[in-house]
């Protein structure tokens, strides 16, 4: 079975919990030290899908720092998902996500010609009892932005614990499996010519397994 590269990257304010989602998932591991990430950098990590497929997740752990934010245009450019993740124990992480999006839709380069650009929603630290964003809210920000870039899709949204390891994988996996480099980007890697933006297959039993694996 062929193999593909597929650039992912998390953002959203300081504290939330990318670095510790991203450690949880590739490493299976969790700390409570809290080290703010400087910039940013990626881990990559090979996953085998049920029918045999391999996929490459290139995972970018950005900073949340408003001083860093200017280097988003280093970061963004060539990914083919964004994970926009909060807090959902602080409302104000929530309330910044749509800042989030559209700054990483402005740095990263995409406009009307990818409308479907996928986007997943993360909500982490649902181990902890002092819930202020709930489901409700985070579906309707997932259909209300889903529109942001034109796309028909509903944006897929996902709650998590990276302490606790509880549905870390499921946003990460839904990626892997849905997310498709279109033919003539894999032509130009293949030294073909021709170009093109990510588009997302959307799989149907992602609805009827929502609660199963986290989804909102």
């Amino acid at each position: 079975m062929g193999k593909q590269l597929l650039k992912v990257v998390l953002v959203g304010d300081g504290g939330v919990g990318k670095t510790s989602l991203r450690n949880q998932f590739i490493h299976k591991r969790f700390t409570n030290a809290y080290k703010a990430t400087i910039g940013a950098d990626f881990i990559t990590k090979e996953i085998e899908l049920e029918d045999g497929k391999r996929v490459s997740l290139q995972i970018w752990d950005t900073a949340g720092q408003e001083r860093f934010q200017s280097l988003g245009i280093a970061f963004y450019r060539g990914a083919d998902a964004c994970i926009l993740c909060y807090d959902v124990t602080n409302y104000l992480t929530f309330e910044h996500l749509a800042k989030w999006q559209r700054e990483f839709l402005s740095q990263a380069g995409i406009g009307d010609s990818n409308p479907d650009f996928p986007f997943v929603l993360l909500g982490n630290k649902i181990d902890i009892d002092e819930r202020v964003v709930s489901r409700r809210q985070a579906r309707g920000f997932a259909q209300e932005h889903s529109t942001v870039t034109g796309s028909k899709v509903e944006m897929p949204c996902f709650e998590a614990s990276a302490k606790d390891g509880i549905h870390v994988e499921d946003a990460f996996l839904y990626i892997a499996k849905t997310v498709r480099i279109p033919q003539m980007e894999l032509d130009m890697v293949g030294g073909g010519g021709g170009g093109g933006s990510t588009r997302l297959d959307w799989d149907a039993e992602s609805d009827a397994r929502k609660k199963s694996r986290g989804c909102c």
